[in-house]
């Protein structure tokens, strides 16, 4: 995992008073090859102490004792065990699950120490790996309790008490340890969270979580299910084989139509880029254990805008609906684009014929079929679907008129293939139907793509290594970037047929049950015709309003 031989072990900063003891927890951070150990403050776990620092008569008094923290240590061990003192009403709620909390940042300098003095020992393991197994037992619950149910305040303090307990522990633990097993057993979704709380971006995100997929098919084969390996035994260390075959299959899947598009256009990998992705993702799992501290990892997430709710709503459909002077910065002019939207669809609606309103209304506001509405009507079922059609064409003219799609499709596609090529944002349905669109393109396009937009290459290396005239590499470019454009706007004029079907079905049913409130009828409860020509009136005496 690491390229040299540490001789030390950083130097733990000492927190400075009782508050910080039980409300701060260790980061590893590097920095030009040279590892630090800090301080964070986890920030509800500090404002919370200080709440009870300000109106807790004890608390208050044993902070200002000189005691090294041994009397908060026993408040709080009063609490997690036997919920004591009675409670007031100002505490949290959970209480005796941030007891837990407190104990559990106080024990982490008793992590370090048990990982110093087991390194010194034995240097077959990083340092860092001996604290990631030390953070272990104390952040599993159940272990914790475990460990903390024996302890005597009238032997020992806490600190050693726990470190003398971790390094037993850990020298048991460390010749079943093995880094390969931590990488094999974590979910997806711890991985992806320790590589984002580590610094990590999609797409190189995405590309280690499949690396990581194929590298666990063989390594299972070659080294778990291995006939030579004992029960209980250490997992062995893979070697260039295991990472070569990994890269082989990473190779071959990333052009099927099921691979994910920020691997696909990020190309071939090596065994050595392999093993060297595997390293970086069994780092971030090492520095940034599952149950550490939950709350931040969430928190780092959406500083960086890697979780994003996908919601087909309507608020969805017009954030996606753009124009040409939004195309650069859609934010900003979304607000914009929603007031033009929404007056120019009433508007239409008070345009048509009073026949066609009660189409609109009877079809979309109170859910009858087309058949029902032939029968009230008097005239065929085909002929009310072509007054439907045609009421539809109208508005969808009126929708189609203020997006404007040809006039900014061609900017748009090329400022999304230079932009977003690589890291598409799925929570944007444009570049959802970008993704599509490429997928469905021609493998020798695809590969053009991958190689201009993926690994930034200028069209005369392109045509060198594929062995292509140039002027053909940039008409096959062209072409390209054309299909792109034709498929995008396919599917604008599917996102706009959608959003119409959901405003004019929110617009409707809101009147219709405008309508029922104001007759005190119950909509579920309409069924008989005069009694939905009753409120149809009184839904069209208002609709101008």
């Amino acid at each position: 995992m690491f390229t040299k031989i540490i001789t030390s072990i950083p130097k733990l900063p000492s927190r400075q008073n009782s508050i910080e003891k039980f409300s701060m927890y260790m980061t590893v951070e590097n920095n030009k090859g040279y590892s630090t150990i800090k301080w964070k403050t986890e920030p509800q776990m500090h404002c919370n102490i200080e709440l009870y620092k300000s109106r807790h008569y004890k608390f208050a008094s044993l902070v200002n004792q000189d005691d090294n923290g041994r009397g908060l240590v026993q408040f709080w061990i009063d609490m997690a065990f036997n919920d004591r003192p009675q409670k007031e009403d100002w505490e949290p709620e959970k209480r005796v699950q941030k007891a837990w909390e407190y104990l559990t940042a106080y024990c982490e300098e008793s992590c370090y120490r048990a990982a110093v003095t087991v390194w010194k020992d034995d240097t077959s393991k990083s340092w860092e790996e001996y604290i990631f197994l030390s953070r272990c037992f104390i952040y599993e619950t159940t272990k914790f309790r475990q460990i903390l149910a024996k302890y005597n305040s009238n032997d020992s303090s806490l600190d050693t008490y726990v470190t003398g307990v971790l390094i037993k522990n850990i020298k048991d633990s460390v010749a079943k340890f093995s880094k390969w097993r931590l990488l094999h057993k974590k979910s997806d979704k711890e991985l992806k969270e320790a590589l984002a709380r580590s610094g990590r971006y999609e797409p190189e995100i995405s590309r280690f979580l499949i690396a990581r997929k194929y590298f666990k098919q063989i390594y299972q084969m070659n080294k778990i299910q291995n006939p030579a390996k004992i029960t209980g035994q250490k997992w062995q260390e893979p070697d260039s084989v295991d990472f070569a075959e990994s890269a082989n299959y990473y190779n071959a899947q990333i052009l099927l139509p099921c691979a994910s598009h920020e691997v696909a256009v990020g190309g071939n990998i090596t065994g050595e880029q392999l093993k060297t992705s595997m390293e970086i993702c069994i780092a971030a799992l090492q520095n940034y254990p599952k149950s550490i501290t939950p709350r931040f990892s969430l928190e780092a997430l959406k500083e960086t805008g890697r979780q994003v709710e996908s919601n087909q709503s309507l608020e969805i459909f017009e954030q996606d609906f753009l124009t040409s002077e939004e195309v650069e910065d859609s934010r900003e002019n979304q607000g914009i684009i929603e007031k033009r939207t929404e007056p120019a669809l009433q508007e239409q609606l008070l345009y048509l014929k009073i026949e066609q309103k009660e189409i609109i209304l009877l079809y979309y506001g109170f859910g009858l079929n087309q058949k029902q509405i032939a029968n009230r009507f008097k005239v065929t079922q085909g002929a009310i679907a072509h007054r439907l059609k045609t009421i539809e064409i109208k508005l969808l003219k009126t929708l189609y008129g203020l997006s404007k799609p040809p006039e900014w499709v061609s900017q748009y596609v090329a400022v999304w293939l230079n932009r977003n090529y690589q890291a598409p944002i799925y929570s944007d349905l444009i570049h959802v139907a970008l993704v599509e669109a490429i997928k469905k393109l021609e493998p020798q396009e695809q590969e053009l793509l991958r190689l201009t937009y993926g690994q930034k290459l200028n069209e005369q290396e392109i045509a060198t290594q594929l062995g292509i005239a140039l002027p053909e590499i940039m008409n096959i470019l062209r072409k390209t970037k054309a299909k792109l454009e034709a498929a995008l706007i396919n599917s604008i004029d599917t996102m706009i047929n959608k959003y119409l079907q959901v405003w004019l079905t929110k617009r409707t049913k809101s009147v219709f049950q405008s309508a029922c409130e104001k007759l005190g009828m119950i909509r579920d409860k309409i069924t008989e015709i005069p009694t939905i020509n009753t409120v149809l009136e009184e839904v069209l005496k208002n609709w101008d309003s």
